[in-house]
């Protein structure tokens, strides 16, 4: 594997945060144009009647646009800044004091030490599992969290490096990444379970009054485009999250380590056994050192991590 050093690898990530920044209003304003679209196709009778009038599709669009943009906005700010208790919950995770294990705490303290570090919080998952993850936005927020299973099972050598992995998920900025990604991923999957809901209401009312057969059909046609966009927009992030981003974790943490190997030997007792499957969200599922996916080419092709075998190769050959 090329090296990169550590500032080239968090203005790759500066510049993938500020792209998805960017494309998502974007693609989403162009998938509210074409449901505008096949609206207005339907209205178009009145609009040749009075040339006058404004264009159906357009009026549809500036209708909808503030609204789409304004819930968009308030979903964003709200997710963006209570992401650590929404990682939290979804993982049923809290915060670890230190009187409860000061072990843990002088690892992620001298690891930080060593690399300038602010120290991010400490968070718990009661799990007899073997699993950990890095997650948070910026100094307040980010934390690195563990399972009561990797602290009991491993010995200090490969917990150290596991915590050294999630450390540099954090220096190399790529948890801010990961979380832009989950709450755009969110915001998509909310609009198209708000669309399927809208759906159900319409099939009960036409199934009532045959006129509505219409509207449902369109509605129909919406959920359908909400659906590609929203595939198509996780298909981005999974994308824009490179699975390269292992392997520079797992390279930062035989630099701060000096131990490859023990990063390698952990490695193999996690995928062992990883737990977390309560974890329903996907999403956030990424976010963890090892998540077992299920076989199939496109859940290979898509995967945001790459085969654990490969990993703990290129940490032997260190």
């Amino acid at each position: 594997m090329k090296y990169v050093g550590i500032q080239t690898q968090q203005r790759r990530n500066n510049f993938k945060s500020m792209m998805l920044l960017c494309l998502f209003p974007l693609i989403l304003i162009g998938a509210t144009y074409v449901i505008c679209w096949f609206m207005g196709n339907s209205a178009k009778e009145g609009y040749h009647a009075n040339p006058e009038s404004i264009d159906p599709t357009l009026g549809y669009f500036l209708s909808a646009i503030p609204w789409v943009l304004g819930f968009v906005a308030l979903w964003f700010t709200i997710a963006y800044f209570n992401n650590s208790s929404m990682i939290r919950a979804a993982v049923h995770s809290r915060p670890l004091q230190r009187r409860e294990c000061p072990r843990i705490y002088n690892m992620v303290e001298n690891l930080c030490m060593s690399q300038g570090m602010s120290m991010p919080a400490i968070n718990i998952v009661e799990d007899d599992a073997l699993n950990a993850f890095a997650s948070g936005i910026d100094k307040r927020s980010y934390a690195v969290t563990l399972t009561t299973g990797i602290m009991e099972r491993l010995d200090d050598d490969e917990l150290e490096a596991v915590i050294a992995h999630e450390l540099s998920h954090i220096r190399n900025r790529d948890v801010r990444l990961m979380v832009i990604s989950i709450i755009f991923v969110g915001i998509f999957a909310i609009i198209a379970e708000i669309m399927l809901r809208t759906l159900s209401v319409s099939r009960i009312r036409s199934s009532r009054d045959d006129k509505d057969g219409n509207g449902a059909a369109v509605l129909m046609l919406l959920v359908m485009v909400v659906s590609v966009v929203c595939y198509f927009i996780t298909v981005l992030m999974r994308f824009a999250i490179s699975r390269k981003r292992e392997f520079m974790a797992d390279a930062g943490s035989a630099e701060m380590t000096r131990n490859p190997l023990a990063l390698a030997s952990a490695l193999r007792k996690i995928s062992g056994d990883p737990g977390l499957e309560h974890t329903e969200r996907d999403d956030v599922a990424q976010l963890f050192i090892f998540h077992r996916k299920k076989s199939g080419f496109f859940k290979s092709l898509f995967a945001t991590h790459p085969p654990i075998e490969e990993r703990i190769m290129v940490l032997e050959q260190f």
